[in-house]
């Protein structure tokens, strides 16, 4: 005789939050990737001027496309997102050109952080590399623009399972086994919401059947977080926001000025304890 599973109410995990203006700790964002910090905010991260320029190389960019991922919005760049292997290396270089068009010569954040962790890494004897495959490499970030409402800008998600199980032929999912740090930078916000709303809950597989996105990781229901506490962090342009994408985490609904949400995605995590991957 067959019975039902009922699922568990969701477990707490303690949400530990570290904010800091202007410089960015290195210390602080290794230890995202240890999981020994949940989220770091760095408020006016990098400049206004840089800021406004990303913004209007994205707006004009000639890469620019909508989004298919049932999320309303443009991007550019590419997402290794429900996508095998070849086919996500395969959009990775085409895009390249126009990712880098996002940039021109500004020093700009994505670059500088990277390089930044490279250069620690390595006194500790560990790679940070860009992911890769015979059909290429992950770019450095990709771009996304939102332009949806609704009670989320972006429904409550994780980022492990999508990672998980990326499948055999990618490098990934060895990162999911460890922490998936995701990284944003945002060049534009609106004046009120938009707000990168984290849920004390970071999900098991079970947890992820019980909800129906053991693949995907999105979205979490309403029903499924109403007892779980929450923190909003409440970005601006010119932040920086890490957080450990193992927790439950959305956007909240953006109004005020018109401005659409732009941010700088992208993933990194320990492979091994030798390496770090980093990829979009």
């Amino acid at each position: 005789m067959e019975t039902n599973q009922i699922s568990q109410a969701p477990a707490i995990s303690p949400l530990v939050i570290k904010e800091r203006t202007g410089s960015i700790d290195i210390a602080e964002v290794i230890g995202v990737l240890k999981g020994d910090i949940t989220a770091l905010h760095i408020r006016q991260a990098f400049t206004t001027e840089v800021a406004e320029e990303i913004t209007a190389n994205f707006n004009r960019n000639p890469g620019l496309k909508e989004r298919r991922d049932g999320v309303p919005g443009q991007y550019v760049g590419a997402s290794h997102y429900r996508k095998d292997a070849a086919t996500y290396f395969e959009e990775a270089e085409n895009a390249r050109p126009f990712v880098d068009a996002l940039f021109g010569n500004l020093v700009d954040p994505a670059r500088g952080l990277f390089d930044a962790l490279k250069r620690e890494f390595h006194k500790q004897g560990i790679e940070l590399r860009l992911a890769r495959s015979d059909d290429g490499q992950a770019n450095i970030c990709r771009a996304l623009s939102w332009s949806g409402g609704g009670a989320y800008a972006l429904e409550p998600h994780d980022d492990v399972a999508q990672v998980l199980c990326a499948g055999n032929d990618y490098e990934l999912p060895a990162v999911a086994h460890n922490t998936v740090a995701a990284l944003n930078f945002y060049p534009s916000m609106p004046e009120q919401g938009g707000d990168l709303r984290l849920w004390s809950h970071k999900p098991t597989v079970n947890d992820r059947k019980s909800q129906g996105v053991e693949t995907t990781g999105y979205p979490y229901s309403t029903a499924y977080l109403e007892a779980v506490p929450y923190r909003d962090l409440q970005l601006r342009a010119g932040d920086i926001g890490l957080i450990d994408g193992g927790f439950v985490h959305g956007v909240t609904r953006q109004s005020g000025n018109g401005n659409r949400r732009l941010l700088l995605n992208n993933f990194f995590g320990f492979a091994r304890p030798d390496l770090v991957l980093w990829w979009t």
